[in-house]
């Protein structure tokens, strides 16, 4: 079960006053949200060393996150720049390696295709790249978005009709 935003930064923040097993209920909840994170956009044997990948990245990081700012969006910057660096490396893999790497599993198109998408978010304010993320992508509600972003339940909604209408329009004129 993925621990709701408040829990989760709560725990962080026991956890960087020096509370032990707030931090290790923290890094628990970090990795199951993590895996879930990763399940879709990488292929299913590389997502356990990519997890523990990002929570070392969280553990080096841990004090520059402000509790009073949402857990889940820095989580997910964090993991992003971990994935990012995995793909990398599957790019500078050489021929007979790549050829280890199963294709059914890689699920390359989708990978591309996210990449594009990551470069299209861009162009857009963060709050409405996170809500279409977290709503359209990630196949969350917008309760959970809401409650992951710190945003209104409204804002949400009009965050993500603006971005997805910046989106559109930035596609077409391509």
């Amino acid at each position: 079960m993925i621990l709701a935003e408040e829990d989760i930064r709560r725990l962080m923040a026991a956890g960087q006053r020096g509370d032990r097993k707030a931090y290790r209920a923290c890094l628990t909840g970090a990795s199951e949200w993590l895996s879930r994170f990763f399940a879709r956009r990488i292929a299913p044997h590389m997502v356990d060393d990519l997890v523990q990948e990002v929570l070392i990245s969280l553990h080096a990081k841990r004090a520059s996150y402000d509790a009073d700012r949402p857990f889940y969006p820095w989580l997910a910057a964090i993991a992003r720049y971990r994935w990012i660096d995995q793909l990398r490396k599957l790019q500078r893999m050489p021929e007979e390696d790549a050829d280890a790497v199963p294709s059914e599993d890689s699920h390359e198109e989708s990978v591309l295709s996210r990449l594009s998408l990551d470069r299209l978010m861009t162009h857009i304010p963060q709050g409405q790249a996170q809500a279409i993320t977290l709503t359209k992508i990630e196949g969350r509600s917008i309760s959970e978005t809401a409650q992951m972003t710190g945003q209104s339940e409204s804002l949400v909604k009009v965050n993500i009709h603006r971005g997805l209408k910046k989106l559109a329009s930035f596609v077409e004129s391509d």
